[in-house]
């Protein structure tokens, strides 16, 4: 077992135990950034100007109406602007633009004494705008060949011969749809100037170390005269890794030109139509099956709504990618991937990154040939599982592709889904009017960021005298328990008990240059480096203890906040020995650092080991659906999933049944809609509430609801053997989906293949159910070459309509 994953004696990681601030939620007194604004003194409220056309050129700006409203006090524009305007990464995202680019841009920022004197001000500035034609749809775009940034292709094997040897292939297409994170906490900042001229920024931000970047260069400063802290986040989910910069910029600037404090917070509608999504996407495919169901080759492009500026548009189509082979060998493939330039707000992080959409495609494509290949649907994904010695199209090689089966397997046994088909068939067959399914679909997913600089993180351990220690690392809290984790892992390596462990707010003056919390490998990068800091300040003690016990180093061992040499009674109390330490001037506080080993990567080639390694896991969903309504219920879901060692198992079966039921609003709820009609509100996003826009709550969730981690599962090269659990389990919904799919398919003769649009809202399982019926060979059948045709049907087209 290696250094990294191996547990001590009684370690406290594996041990369940709740969030670290959980009492804090549940009572209100966690504090989150906009909490401080009652806690700081004369601050500013900031108002964002927005302009609701979704295309224009700026002619006219007049800010004097707004200073002229009572508690105004100014208005910022792009002429206030003393270093870089832009709030991203790739230098295409003005802060204060001079071209509109989508429905509700915002153009300046109106600073007010009061938040509603800063409304009235932001709806006084007059903005006279030269109006462009937009492009609203991700068809629209693609029609008219409207691209930016990097445009990769991942090739393997022969895809050519590949389709020649296929005994079936088959065409199609599918477009989903975008989603929206609808964490709780809206975006915000709060930024004052000390005595020093130095800024300090409190934000609900992932990436502190980016968001400290973008600040700086935005002012026309150093990064060291920039600090940005994130006490926690009320959720993330990937829409505050690089969309929180811009936010945290304008109340910088607006503390730097005014030397008062200045708070940004956006309301849920601001933050709706201001703020990215999950990127939307279009595939094209063509598979190859031979005679027994396995797939010979692939050939797909994949094309994601990137909005108006690029984000992370380039590494999200990156990753699905990678992750279109999802569970399956596909042993020659020819992808595409592009991003499509809309006028939309500009996409983003979401948890998976990319990954879902890949995956998605494949599962959709193996749920929609199943029928066509008269092959069970759970019989064809399990012939084309990964097997040992077979490699991804980029490359990797899949290690232990067992735990794919292991999974599959324990899923079909805990559900006992042998016996609950028969039932299921015999409640079909008795009940005309509605019909349930039952569908299994499993994850492959890599971890680490597919830019191998980010794969690295810092910690620095603090112990004082009296014995307690305090941890600072480079990863954000955002609900998901990375502190509770880090915590355990601490308290672990220590060999003292989790009371004497206290975790500081994130902030980038204590460690620099950190990663984004993201990529599922917050818990990798930061409890290594945690681990590493403490190593150094455990074995400086050793010695200590060794001299006080009179025994070698490598004899003593703390365990419990005691330390002892083996073989002897003889033992010194934590608190005592680190009193001891001080006295002999022993170095009490490290720095930690980690970097993922064994990655590389060439993007241009799209070949490489880019994951340090895969989480997998399986779901199994029943479905019962209503086929006069198309209305559906989850009835059942059981989940095996892949975390190596937990370091905290209920952290992590939490994260699983969150994820799971993301995915499924994602999937099956969470209907986008924009106005795409040639009126006065073209490129508005329609649902720009929780009225509209339709949620996960209690009652989506499954009746019976069952998660269990694999067992016996460490992961060599991780912290204590754990695995990411952040992303993983989302793509567990495609479970739902399937069942859903079959569950339609079941009210029309059998081997008919059913195209299901996505979100699969009950409007397009209806639509869905009536094709079954119909068992119209023309779109959902075999065609005469063995080919489906698209997949969208007339009535799916419409149920997408605007995503």
């Amino acid at each position: 077992m290696s250094h990294l994953s191996q547990r001590p004696e009684k370690p406290v990681v594996g041990v369940p135990m709740p969030h670290e601030s959980a009492a804090l939620h549940v009572t209100g007194a966690a504090l989150y950034t906009d909490d401080l604004v009652h806690r700081t003194k004369d601050v500013l409220h900031a108002y964002p100007v927005q302009v609701m056309k979704a295309h224009g050129r700026i002619t006219a700006l007049r800010t004097g109406p707004a200073l002229a409203v009572p508690g105004v006090v100014r208005v910022l524009t792009g002429a206030d602007v003393p270093g870089v305007n832009d709030a991203g990464m790739k230098h295409d995202e003005p802060l204060f633009p001079d071209t509109v680019m989508f429905h509700g841009h915002a153009v300046a920022w109106v600073l007010a004494e009061t938040l509603e004197a800063a409304r009235l001000g932001a709806a006084a500035v007059e903005v006279e705008l030269d109006e462009l034609p937009s492009l609203v749809t991700l068809r629209e775009a693609i029609d008219v060949g409207s691209f930016h940034g990097a445009r990769p292709e991942m090739l393997s094997g022969d895809v050519e011969a590949g389709f020649a040897d296929s005994a079936h292939v088959f065409t199609g297409e599918l477009q989903f749809s975008d989603q929206e994170h609808f964490y709780l906490e809206t975006h915000a900042a709060l930024a004052h100037i000390d005595e020093a001229e130095q800024v300090f920024v409190q934000s609900s931000t992932q990436h502190p170390s980016e968001t400290q970047e973008i600040v700086a260069h935005v002012l026309g400063l150093h990064s060291h005269e920039v600090t940005v802290q994130c006490l926690r986040m009320g959720g993330g989910f990937g829409g505050k890794e690089m969309q929180p910069h811009g936010f945290a910029a304008v109340a910088a600037l607006g503390a730097k030109l005014t030397g008062r404090p200045v708070r940004v917070r956006l309301n849920r509608t601001q933050d709706l139509t201001m703020s990215g999504k999950r990127h939307g996407f279009h595939a094209q495919w063509k598979i190859g099956f031979d005679a027994d169901g396995r797939i010979r080759a692939l050939d797909a492009t994949l094309t994601a709504d990137g909005g108006w500026s690029l984000d992370l548009s380039e590494p999200v189509v990156a990753r699905a990618l990678c992750h279109i082979d999802n569970t399956y060998w596909i042993p020659n493939a020819r992808i595409a991937g592009r991003v499509a330039r809309t006028n939309k707000v500009s996409n983003t992080a979401f948890r998976g990154f990319g990954g879902p959409q890949g995956m998605l495609v494949i599962e959709d494509i193996m749920g929609r040939c199943a029928p066509l290949l008269g092959l069970d649907p759970t019989e064809l994904r399990e012939r084309n599982f990964y097997r040992p010695g077979q490699s991804t199209p980029y490359g990797q090689p899949v290690v232990r592709p067992e735990r794919i089966s292991a999974v599959w397997q324990q899923v079909q046994d805990n559900a006992g889904i042998a016996d609950r088909k028969r039932g299921i068939a015999a409640f079909n067959a008795a009940h005309p009017h509605t019909k349930r399914a039952l569908a299994i679909t499993g994850i492959k997913f890599g971890i680490s960021f597919n830019l191998t600089a980010f794969n690295q993180g810092g910690a620095l351990v603090l112990i004082y005298k009296d014995g307690s220690v305090l941890i600072n690392h480079g990863g954000t809290e955002m609900g998901q328990g990375l502190h509770t984790k880090m915590l355990q892992v601490a308290a672990t390596t220590l060999g003292i008990p989790l009371h004497k462990v206290r975790l500081a707010p994130t902030r980038t003056d204590k460690v620099p240059n950190t990663s984004a919390t993201a990529a599922s490998a917050g818990t990798d990068l930061n409890g290594a480096a945690v681990k590493n800091a403490c190593e150094q300040l455990r074995e400086r003690l050793l010695g200590v203890a060794a001299t006080q016990l009179g025994s070698n180093a490598s004899d003593v061992r703390i365990v419990e906040g005691v330390a002892r040499t083996l073989g002897s009674d003889r033992e010194l109390a934590w608190d005592d020995l680190v009193r001891t330490a001080y006295f002999q001037r022993v170095q009490l506080s490290a720095a930690g650092f980690y970097r993922t080993e064994g990655l590389h990567w060439d993007a241009k080639a799209f070949q490489g080991s880019p994951f340090k390694y895969f989480s997998h896991g399986a779901a199994a969903a029943e479905v019962e659906v209503d086929g006069c309504t198309g209305a559906y219920r989850i009835r059942r879901v059981d989940i095996v999933h892949d975390v190596g060692d937990s370091l905290s198992p209920m952290i992590d079966i939490g994260q699983i049944e969150g994820g799971f039921v993301q995915g499924a609003g994602w999937l099956t709820l969470e209907d986008m809609r924009w106005d795409n009609s040639d009126g006065p509100n073209r490129g508005r996003l329609l649902t720009q509430a929780a009225s509209t826009y339709k949620l996960p709550s209690f009652s989506e969730m499954p009746e019976e609801f069952h998660v269990t981690l694999l067992r016996n599962a460490t992961e060599e090269g991780a912290v204590y053997g754990s695995k990411a659990v952040g992303e993983p389990p989302l793509m567990l919904a495609f479970s739902v989906r399937e069942a859903l799919r079959q569950a339609a398919a079941a009210f029309g003769p059998s081997g008919v293949s059913v195209e299901l649009a996505s979100p699969a809202t009950p409007e397009a399982v209806y639509w869905a159910i009536q094709a079954a019926r119909r068992n119209d060979t023309s779109r959902n059948g075999r065609t005469g070459d063995g080919t489906a045709s698209d997949s969208t049907t007339r009535h799916g087209t419409e149920a997408l309509s605007g995503a």
